[in-house]
């Protein structure tokens, strides 16, 4: 399987009263994938992933997986912070069906290089999926270390790495360490997606996908064809919708955002609450903005 172009980092659709709904999620994975997206990325951090039990987590797998029937990968996050728990869940999901796992790094323990490296490759010997990395040290308190990622690019099933550090630097080293192996490097980071392409990149593990998955694809689609400032164009296009994402604790603003777009994605799961006041304006305004434009 060939991992690359835009993948969405998918919300996870809540009813009002907390539940998972399955309607939405459903409704959401055939919106992503009619607008041309080339796979979907589920349970990271915009899916809200630490926030549910095993029980939900496999729930919602499964409905985007039997959704998804096959027209593009569907890669699931299984990450944790025990390595045990972590195999037993990427097990779980290896059995419904997934094409791939997205692994987080540890967090709240901040591991040595070293000790991330032995939690990887015991995750990707107990599974015979591809495995893509996911950095993010913002929110976990360590950061792979481009030694490291190349160390681990030579497992053979850990296939890529979804970096969300936001500094396209680290994305540069990750690429150049790995341009022997069979592995990807994507932007997590929605402001990088065209430079990351332009510097060798496979592509983009994007939130913004979620309400305006057109834009994000021309992205990649111009990139391809060569239309490099009709990509640079689309890239600018994003930058409204990522403004707001200040306005609450994530996903808030997003799951506001798309619900105003017109698919009922729900409330963000507690502790984390819904946008209102100042904040619900702006995303108003920032919706109203797209929807005068056409744009999608």
């Amino acid at each position: 399987m060939d991992l690359k172009g835009i993948i969405p980092a998918m919300l996870t659709p809540l009813t009002k009263e907390q539940t998972v709904n399955v309607a939405v999620i459903r409704q959401l994975t055939n919106h992503l994938i009619e607008s041309g997206v080339h796979g979907i990325f589920a349970l990271g951090t915009n899916g809200e992933f630490h926030l549910f039990n095993t029980e939900e987590k496999v729930k919602i797998a499964q409905t985007i997986i039997d959704e998804a029937n096959g027209k593009v990968p569907v890669i699931i996050g299984a990450g944790g912070n025990s390595t045990e728990e972590v195999i037993e869940l990427s097990k779980h999901m290896e059995q419904i069906g997934a094409d791939a796992l997205s692994i987080i790094t540890p967090y709240f323990v901040a591991p040595t290089q070293e000790e991330v490296i032995v939690h990887f490759e015991k995750i990707a010997e107990a599974t015979s999926l591809p495995v893509l990395l996911y950095n993010i040290p913002s929110k976990t308190g360590m950061s792979l270390e481009a030694e490291t990622v190349a160390r681990l690019a030579k497992v053979p099933n850990i296939k890529g790495i979804k970096d969300s550090s936001g500094n396209f630097d680290n994305i540069q080293r990750y690429i150049d360490v790995t341009k022997e192996e069979d592995f990807s490097v994507f932007a997590g980071t929605d402001s990088l997606i065209l430079q990351t392409l332009l510097a060798g990149g496979a592509g983009a593990v994007a939130a913004t996908a979620n309400m305006i998955p057109d834009i994000v694809v021309s992205i990649y689609n111009n990139w391809l064809d060569g239309n490099i400032e009709q990509a640079q164009r689309a890239q600018e296009k994003l930058q409204p919708l990522r403004d707001t994402f200040k306005y609450g604790t994530l996903p808030a603003a997003l799951k506001k955002a798309v619900e105003l777009s017109g698919i009922p994605v729900g409330p963000p799961k507690l502790p984390v609450s819904e946008l209102s006041g100042d904040a619900l304006e702006e995303v108003m305004k920032m919706v109203a903005g797209y929807k005068k434009e056409n744009v999608h």
